[in-house]
C-alpha cells in the first residue's frame, strides 16, 4: 500500500504544484488510514467500503481516549479530504473501482473572521521602512505589493521580474492549490492577472534598479532576493514581518496572510463587486470569497454602536 501512497505523493508534487508542506499533510493523513485498516486485518485499498469509513470516523471523533473530546471537525474534514483525493487517483490511475470516501460528507465547519488590519495600521506598518536602506526599499516594496495586490506569501516570493508589466500596472501570477479553501482544493493553478497602483509601480521601479540588480545572482529569475542573490523563503518574510511589527510598535499579531485578508475587506468596504474581488484573490468558489462580507458587516456593527447615541446607552 505504502507503493500507492508514494506515486500520489509524485502525482500531487507533478501535476498539482503542490509544496512540501502540502505533501506532508497528505502523507501524514494517508499513512496514519493505512495504518488503521491494517489494524483491522485490511491489506488493500480495494477492501476497504463504507462501514470501514463509518468506523474510521467515529475512531477519529474518539481520538485520544476517555476525557478527550476527539478530534475537530476540521481536523477531520481535512482528513477526509486526503483520503477522498487518494482515491480518486486510484479510481483513475491506478484502475481500483470503488471509492467509499464519496458517500461521506465532509463534517460541517465553522468559518472562522479572517483577521485583518485596519488601514491606519497598514499605513503605520508600511510607512516604517527606510527607504534610504537597500533592505528596507526592498521590503517595503514587498509588502507594498502583497497588499496592493492581494498577495499569498507564497505567490510573492514566487513572483519572476517577467511577471511584472510595468506599461500596463498589471501583476502575473501564477497560482497553486487553492488553500483559502477549506478544504483545500487540489488541482492545476491558474494565472490570475491584478493590476497595482502607482505608488507600489514607484517602489518596484526603485527597488529593481537599486537593489535587485544589485544583489540577485546571474541565473537568478525570482523578483525578490536577499542579500546572497538568491529567491526569499516564506519563512524568511513571517521573519522579516515580525521585526518590522517590533519597530512600528503595532500592539496586534500580525502574519503575512493578514495582507491578503485586509486587501479582501477593503476593497468590499469601498464597494467593490463581490465576484470582481473574487477573481483578484484567484478563489475558486464564491461562498470562500463571501467570508469577506462577513467580516466587513462585523465592521459596520462596530462603527454604528461606536458612533451612534442609543447604541452607547
Amino acid at each position: 500500500m505504502e507503493d500507492l501512497l508514494e506515486r500520489f505523493l509524485q502525482y500531487i508534487m507533478q501535476v498539482n504544484s503542490g509544496s512540501e508542506h502540502t505533501k506532508a499533510a497528505y502523507q501524514r493523513d494517508i499513512q496514519e488510514f493505512i495504518m488503521y485498516i491494517r489494524e483491522q486485518a485490511i491489506d488493500s485499498f480495494e477492501d476497504v467500503d463504507r462501514i470501514v469509513v463509518m468506523n474510521y470516523i467515529a475512531f477519529l471523533r474518539d481520538k485520544g481516549g476517555k476525557g478527550y473530546s476527539g478530534m475537530k471537525n476540521t481536523t477531520i474534514a481535512r482528513k477526509l479530504s486526503s483520503l477522498r483525493s487518494f482515491y480518486h487517483y486510484l479510481n483513475e490511475y491506478i484502475g481500483i473501482a470503488n471509492n467509499p470516501f464519496v458517500y461521506f460528507k465532509t463534517p460541517k465547519i465553522a468559518k472562522r473572521i479572517p483577521e485583518f488590519l485596519f488601514y491606519d495600521e497598514i499605513e503605520i506598518f508600511l510607512e516604517s521602512f527606510d527607504l534610504n536602506s537597500m533592505q528596507g526599499l526592498r521590503d517595503r516594496t514587498m509588502f507594498e505589493l502583497m497588499y496592493a495586490c492581494g498577495l499569498r506569501v507564497s505567490e510573492a516570493v514566487s513572483l519572476r521580474t517577467r511577471d511584472v508589466d510595468f506599461a500596463d500596472n498589471i501583476l502575473h501570477i501564477h497560482g497553486s492549490v487553492d488553500r483559502d479553501d477549506n478544504p483545500p482544493v487540489i488541482g492545476h493553478g491558474k494565472e490570475r492577472l491584478v493590476p497595482f497602483y502607482d505608488l507600489a509601480k514607484e517602489l518596484l521601479v526603485s527597488y529593481i534598479k537599486d537593489v535587485r540588480d544589485v544583489w540577485a545572482n546571474s541565473d537568478e529569475t525570482a523578483l525578490f532576493v536577499n542579500q546572497r542573490g538568491k529567491k526569499l523563503t516564506t519563512r524568511g518574510v513571517q521573519y522579516l514581518m515580525n521585526k518590522a511589527v517590533e519597530k512600528c510598535d503595532l500592539h496586534v499579531h500580525v502574519h503575512p496572510h493578514m495582507f491578503r485578508h485586509s486587501f479582501a475587506t477593503h476593497l468590499l468596504d469601498n464597494g467593490a463587486d463581490l465576484r470582481y474581488v473574487q477573481e483578484l484573490l484567484g478563489h475558486s468558489s464564491l461562498s470562500t470569497t463571501q467570508i469577506y462580507v462577513h467580516v466587513s458587516k462585523e465592521r459596520l456593527k462596530a462603527a454604528y454602536e461606536h458612533a451612534h447615541p442609543r447604541a452607547k446607552e
